[in-house]
């Protein structure tokens, strides 16, 4: 009877050796599962949509006391209700969309020609040696380099076209997002392309299924910097390189603004040009920003 109650007593320990093994392994994996934590609707909208809209509220505040105050003559400094009222007119009449558009389409275009660009360049430089040491202070420079500096080469070579314009949204992205990427290849463990490697994969197949998934946070990082420069260098090249073969977009808005001595056009393409860069970001890059950062654990909430 002792040897059986031992038995029992044994199989009985075994099994919770096992079942307490089992809750580890299932709590060591609850570690690495994302966690996502509902936050009501109006809490989001308390602290995602309130803070902007009292921001600008307090800017046109202070903007409008700045006009009552006439500290700068009307023509330097009009009120608000003259820039708004301007932005009104150009929607009501339809022109607005238009030049809106045009610049949108151009950034979205360019933007897209500059990925297919700086992705593989970004690949090369962070993966052979040689062309690092070959390309990779040049992207560096190139990346400080201001766009508006390609602009008059751009025009001399490619002649008032859409090739002018472009040329210099792509020497503006290429280097942020070939960059992008090589920050971070650089932050990939190592052991990760050398298991792909011990599995059989291929120089090629180890980058396109293994570096770029894991360094899609720094390459995302790199992506939107390359957006924000791909609109930098599309104003710069819309306000210099003006021509009716070339459209009428935002960047040309504000150039015709300050021809023509009139401030509320001025600001008013201003902050035109502003609302569309935080929209793209918005719109666009957060949301994707957020599932890529919640799918490594990175982030937390929806």
């Amino acid at each position: 009877m002792a040897g059986d109650d031992h038995g029992v007593i044994t199989e009985e320990r075994d099994a919770g050796e096992v079942d307490g093994s089992i809750d580890v392994g299932r709590g060591l994996d609850a570690l690495d599962t994302p966690t996502e934590r509902r936050v009501p609707w109006w809490r989001r909208f308390l602290t995602s949509v309130v803070p902007p809209i009292v921001a600008v509220a307090l800017f046109v505040v202070v903007w409008q006391i700045l006009w009552a105050s006439a500290i700068l003559p009307e023509f330097k400094l009009p009120a608000p209700a003259a820039v708004f009222g301007t932005i009104g007119n150009e929607f009501a009449g339809g022109q607005a969309l238009s030049i809106i558009w045009t610049s949108i389409s151009r950034a979205v275009l360019g933007f897209l020609f500059a990925v297919i660009v700086g992705t593989p360049l970004g690949l090369l430089v962070a993966t052979v040696p040689l062309v690092r040491s070959a390309i990779g202070p040049v992207l560096t420079g190139l990346q400080s380099l201001p766009s508006v500096a390609w602009v008059p080469a751009a025009v001399l070579w490619f002649g008032l076209t859409d090739g002018t314009i472009y040329f210099v949204v792509l020497m503006g992205a290429v280097p942020s997002i070939a960059n992008g990427l090589v920050s971070g290849i650089e932050q990939v463990p190592p052991l990760l392309p050398r298991v792909g490697y011990a599995m059989g994969a291929t120089r090629f197949q180890a980058a396109r299924l293994i570096m770029l998934p894991a360094a899609l946070p720094g390459f995302f990082a790199g992506l939107k910097q390359g957006w924000a420069f791909s609109w930098r260098s599309l104003m710069a090249a819309e306000i210099i390189a003006t021509s009716p073969s070339l459209g009428f977009g935002l960047g040309a808005y504000l150039n015709q603004g300050e021809s023509l001595s009139d401030m509320p056009s001025v600001m008013a393409a201003i902050i035109l040009i502003l609302i569309v860069g935080i929209g793209v970001e918005l719109i666009a890059f957060r949301p994707a920003e957020r599932r890529i950062l919640q799918a490594r654990g990175l982030a937390t909430g929806p």
